[in-house]
């Protein structure tokens, strides 16, 4: 028997195999996605398992798992042992009170939060729960999905869809060439003394894999379009606190480009400057990434409703600011 309508959470213990027919307010939505809505409580290491080894299927055949589902799509979804303990475990309660407290916007269709630096966006790679999954646990019963990712490292503004529609469109918002779907601010601490006015890196960036699984980017032609615009707003110690706008959402962009002007951001201990990195952890107390979403400015509704979303800078950044002057 097929189901169409995505079922609810699995029992405890070892499932049957199931095939469900993608519905329409499913259709765009990734593979992996989806699959991670009705496995709940399985890791993404696990999906991203069932789908490499081919246990996934989708109209029968193999899947990766960036797949964009059609609706009336039949996916195969093989027999899962959740365990008891791991179904029933979830986010401890002060990390979910510290998501709670720093969602910044909400309405029936999206929720902004204002992410901590060291919280993933995801769980995966070790992690047993990112943001979304937190908030998942805030809001049990609820439909809520990614629309885009912040690194681990980085603060600020991630924006959770509450609704297929509402994902829909900020996804193609997101698509739109040169930034003109969203517009993205962030804040970032530069290494050394940027030149005044704007300076604009349109530098491709191509993603790389080091020896045991680590992503790696780097300025390379055969990579993708990239576009950063770099502006001065205060000296700092001989450091450069900026605002950075970004036409394009590469992963690492700013981090890179930042690299790629000479002028690493403080506290990247990726792409950034060891010696610097130290003399600011042990002199100013920068033991993070200064890194921030600062803001997000877009229109849904076919550009009816404008959304202007603002997350503050985080209290630890701040105080680097002062003792630097």
């Amino acid at each position: 028997m097929t189901d169409t309508v995505p079922s609810p959470k699995p029992a405890e213990g070892k499932t049957s195999v199931r095939l469900l027919t993608v519905p329409a307010d499913r259709a765009g939505q990734r593979l992996d996605n989806f699959l991670l809505g009705q496995l709940k409580g399985a890791p993404r290491s696990l999906v991203y398992k069932l789908v490499r080894s081919g246990q996934v299927r989708v109209n029968g055949g193999r899947a990766k798992a960036e797949r964009k589902l059609e609706e009336g799509d039949e996916v195969r979804i093989p027999p899962v042992r959740l365990t008891e303990e791991g179904d029933k475990a979830g986010p401890p309660a002060a990390f979910m009170k510290r998501l709670e407290d720093a969602i910044v916007y909400e309405d029936d269709r999206l929720l902004a939060l204002n992410k901590p630096s060291g919280v993933a966006s995801h769980g995966g790679s070790g992690i047993s729960f990112g943001a979304i999954e937190t908030l998942r646990a805030l809001r049990p019963g609820k439909t809520l999905e990614l629309v885009h990712r912040l690194d681990r490292d980085t603060s600020g503004l991630l924006i959770v869809a509450k609704k297929r529609s509402a994902l829909s469109e900020l996804q193609a918002l997101l698509r739109e060439d040169h930034g003109s779907g969203i517009r993205k601010r962030y804040l970032t601490l530069l290494v050394g003394r940027m030149p005044d006015g704007t300076m604009t890196v349109d530098a491709p960036l191509h993603v790389g894999l080091r020896q045991g699984g680590e992503r790696h980017v780097q300025v390379n032609a055969i990579g993708k379009q990239s576009i950063s615009h770099f502006s001065v707003l205060e000296r700092k110690g001989g450091h450069s606190y900026c605002e950075v706008r970004i036409e394009t959402g590469r992963t690492h962009q700013i981090r890179v480009h930042a690299q790629h002007l000479g002028h690493p951001v403080a506290g990247d201990d990726k792409y950034g400057d060891p010696d610097v990195n130290k003399r600011l952890r042990d002199q100013i107390g920068l033991k993070r990434l200064f890194l921030h979403a600062a803001s997000l400015e877009f229109s849904l509704d076919a550009g009816k409703t404008p959304y202007l979303l603002n997350a503050p800078l985080a209290d630890e950044l701040t105080e680097v600011l002062n003792r630097l002057g």
